[in-house]
């Protein structure tokens, strides 16, 4: 097999793994029946010293361990994947958990939008239709939330996909391995989380599920994640949220008892729909893309 195959492989494994273990993040939040900014802080509190930790170990260990930060465009991926972390976290406590995976799902449409505009990735008639179909469902969603307490909820949303998309678009542009850095953005939500707490108290009734999340969960589902752009394309790591779309309201269903309103599962069906379709074409595409290029260097 080819080197760039192996590469595509282990970055389809990296982001198929973060995106899996990330379904449970917004259960387990929900278990541990707090409020928003104390959550937020030991949250970001565990993650941050796990990831540093583990860091410390690899960099003692190996020479080849990547920076925590690397460099300036590191503290720039680092401060978006910051700036998400917090949004997201907002969105959880105002908007359903249907509402927050499904917006969340554009994070795909905006990197394809963005590796267009800055990385001159010109996208396909079907990526741009399936833009398009996205935005309606999102429509659809956003346009259900007004009037009833969910908009703020469903605009942090939009904000956290923005920010996870222009993370992965300067990833992918640098080449540098990002994985730390997305761990080292969580020191931004702690600092944020932390004056709040001052402010308006702690409450959190059930802590483990939030040191499971911060200690295990994030530190997994950030790492693979933020790598995936060193071997895939923007789209195709964006893509991978999609499993956090599909399965975090069956879990939270499970769990809670919460159930979408009508017109969310329909924007929500419309945008599963239309990334799946798409993932499936796109990576169809990227395997006649590979071969032809193995055909090119090796003719018969």
């Amino acid at each position: 097999m080819a080197a760039s195959d192996d590469n595509h492989t282990k970055g389809l494994l990296l982001t198929a793994l973060g995106g899996l273990v990330l379904t449970v993040d917004i259960p387990l939040i929900r278990l541990a029946d707090g409020d928003h900014w104390p959550i937020l802080m030991v949250r970001s509190a565990i993650t941050f010293s796990v990831s540093l930790i583990v860091w410390l170990i690899w960099r003692s260990l190996s020479s080849r361990a990547p920076a925590f930060i690397p460099g300036r465009t590191g503290l720039v991926v680092a401060t978006l994947y910051g700036i998400g972390a917090v949004a997201f976290m907002g969105a959880v406590f105002h908007t359903t958990t249907a509402n927050l995976v499904f917006i969340l799902a554009l994070n795909s449409m905006f990197a394809a939008l963005f590796s267009w505009l800055f990385l001159k990735e010109r996208p396909s008639p079907a990526t741009l239709i399936a833009m398009m179909m996205m935005l309606v469902g999102v429509l659809i969603i956003v346009g259900d939330s007004i009037g009833t307490g969910n908009l703020l909820g469903d605009l942090l949303a939009l904000c956290s996909a923005l920010m996870i998309a222009t993370a992965i678009t300067i990833t992918r542009q640098s080449g540098k391995d990002m994985g730390f850095a997305a761990l080292a953005a969580i020191l931004l939500p702690f600092l944020v989380g932390a004056f709040m707490t001052s402010k308006v108290g702690y409450r959190i009734d059930d802590p483990v599920w939030i040191i499971i999340n911060g200690a295990i969960v994030m530190p997994i589902a950030f790492f693979c994640l933020a790598n995936g752009p060193k071997y895939l394309s923007g789209p195709e790591v964006a893509m991978f949220y999609l499993l956090e779309t599909v399965l975090a309201p069956i879990w939270v269903w499970i769990i809670f008892s919460e159930i979408p309103s009508t017109q969310s599962l329909i924007g929500g069906t419309i945008l599963i729909v239309t990334l799946i379709s798409h993932s499936l074409w796109q990576l169809q595409q990227g395997r006649r893309r590979r071969k032809a290029a193995r055909a090119l260097r090796h003719p018969i």
